[in-house]
């Protein structure tokens, strides 16, 4: 830990000590992610309700990026207004190339560029007219590159003034760093490291750092103290403003629903701070990734990239830090959704090298030990499980098994006949049925695309022209059994494929994606409100 002076600022002494994630400093804080006796009541609100599939970035403002701003807030009240009580988002976390919320520097951390400026204007750390220059910005698209570099420039000034004003905020601030400093440790060194060299994995670092020699990073810890310390303010502020949305939320009837992708990124703090529970070589390289064979989405399968996951090693460390981080989501989110459950089943391992997904194979995994030793802490879980893909009966059981929701996509329901399980007289109650999802075209987009079959089946199925069918999908969701019934705000809006958030398989270009406040008329709010309490979602 950092010392502070008298005047309140941080001095550049800082403690050798090493908070590196070991099963000793997890039984001490897991006490403080496993919920209060609320947590058990969680389940019992999945009831019957809808909601809204609408990133953090996508938000409108003019500040060049969706934040956790007043525009967040106005979004709760949008919902509040419709009758709507969820909110489903994607990953927070701080992102690299591509952008993708899925590739992510930490399976923690939040990402600074979903920092609301104005807020930080209220809390008196930015003045009203330093924020100019991010209104210069694109409010039709998220411009991360430009936008960047001008934000960094803002929140170290708002650090600045922080230090400054340090007795006003001490208390909280260590509250913070006693509750999180077993990731945020490695959190804020690993970027320090990374802005020295933002363009080198850590497994290009020097021998004693990449393997994390003792003497190595207490060093780093001395020498990049300022870095640290500014790192550490970036996460309070950012959790800070998050749990006063949720707060916000959660009094206005609205559950926020977070997104956990199954795998990390190489290139982050989880996999440099854990690297024995990774199938790396000696060199820090992983050996096989992960991704998924042919599917819907491609031909040759998705390789993503990421390193698997060693499940003997997990097994010998009691899951220790999958457990610490479904905590940690359970704390940030009322629901979660676990992107690719089906990797806890068994996932598709392909050897490090191969220019696509397709020689890969099935390596079981080890999710049944890991979800009983969760259950077993809290009792019933409030998690999704995206069941969707190559689905097997063991998989299934998996989810079956704990009672978890699955999901329906209704973009997958008409490629096939009236047998299709996406079809909504053909799935039962314990489901989160979507129009779409953020890997999905929009829904007008991929009708305009559709197969002549696809056509023909929507034509049999609501007999109706092209410009009526997005609103009556979405009725088709809010009228099925499935308990909760979701919509990308895309498609409420009847955007084509333009609105599209992320196309699989493609590096750039996505993620970019913004609405407007004028593009959602009064109509379609009085339509949505009308829709919840027709089909009961109240």
């Amino acid at each position: 830990m950092f010392l502070v002076s008298r005047k309140g600022t941080f001095s550049k002494e800082i403690s050798v000590i090493s908070f590196r994630f070991n099963m000793e400093i997890y039984s001490v804080q897991k006490k403080r992610f496993i919920f209060d006796s609320n947590l058990k009541k969680v389940r019992s609100n999945m009831t019957r309700s809808s909601g809204i599939l609408l990133h953090i970035s996508s938000l409108p403002g003019k500040y060049g990026v969706g934040t956790l701003g007043e525009e967040a807030y106005a979004f709760v009240d949008f919902l509040r207004e419709t009758d709507q009580k969820l909110w489903q988002i994607l990953p927070l976390g701080p992102t690299g190339f591509g952008n993708s919320p899925y590739q992510s520097y930490s399976a923690f951390a939040g990402s600074d560029l979903l920092i609301g400026v104005d807020r930080l204007v209220k809390d008196n750390l930015l003045r009203k007219s330093e924020l100019d220059k991010l209104t210069e910005f694109s409010d039709k698209k998220v411009e991360y590159e430009q936008v960047a570099p001008v934000k960094t420039a803002l929140l170290k000034k708002a650090f600045k003034r922080f230090n400054e004003k340090f007795d006003l905020y001490k208390e909280d601030y260590f509250n913070f760093l006693g509750e999180h400093s077993w990731w945020l440790d490695d959190y804020s060194l690993f970027q320090s490291l990374k802005e020295q060299e933002p363009d080198l994995i850590w497994n290009k670092w020097k021998k004693p750092i990449k393997q994390r020699d003792q003497l190595a990073v207490d060093k780093a810890h001395l020498e990049f103290a300022e870095a640290i310390n500014y790192q550490r303010f970036i996460q309070f502020i950012f959790f800070k403003q998050w749990f006063d949305l949720k707060k916000y939320a959660n009094n206005h009837g609205v559950q926020l629903f977070g997104d956990m992708p199954l795998y990390v990124s190489l290139d982050s703090a989880d996999v440099w701070g854990n690297q024995d529970i990774f199938l790396l070589d000696d060199k820090g390289k992983p050996t096989h990734v992960g991704g998924v064979p042919p599917d819907y989405f491609s031909e040759t399968g998705q390789l993503w990239g990421n390193p698997v996951f060693d499940w003997e090693r997990l097994a010998e460390r009691d899951f220790d830090w999958w457990i610490a981080r479904l905590h940690f989501s359970f704390k940030m989110y009322d629901l979660i959704r676990i992107d690719h459950f089906r990797g806890l089943e068994s996932f598709w391992s392909v050897k490090a090298g191969e220019k696509t997904a397709i020689k890969g194979e099935w390596v079981p995994a080890k999710g049944l030990e890991l979800m009983k030793l969760l259950k077993s802490q809290i009792g019933e879980l409030p998690v999704i499980a995206e069941d969707l893909g190559v689905i097997t009966p063991e998989v299934e059981n998996l989810r079956d098994e704990f009672e978890l929701a699955g999901m329906k996509v209704l973009q997958f329901a008409y490629a096939s006949d009236e047998t299709n399980e996406h079809l909504p007289h053909n799935f039962g109650e314990n489901f989160v049925v979507y129009t779409g999802t953020h890997d999905n075209d929009t829904t007008l987009g991929w009708i305009k695309s559709a197969t002549i079959d696809e056509r023909q089946n929507l034509k049999c199925y609501f007999n109706e022209g092209v410009a009526k069918l997005p609103d009556r999908i979405i009725e088709a969701a809010w009228a099925s059994v499935a308990r909760m019934a979701i919509v990308p705000m895309q498609d409420l809006l009847a955007l084509d494929s333009k609105g599209r958030m992320n196309v699989p398989g493609t590096a750039v270009g996505n993620w970019e994606w913004r609405f407007k406040w004028e593009q959602l008329k009064s109509s379609k709010k009085e339509y949505l409100k009308e829709l919840t309490k027709r089909y009961n979602r109240l």
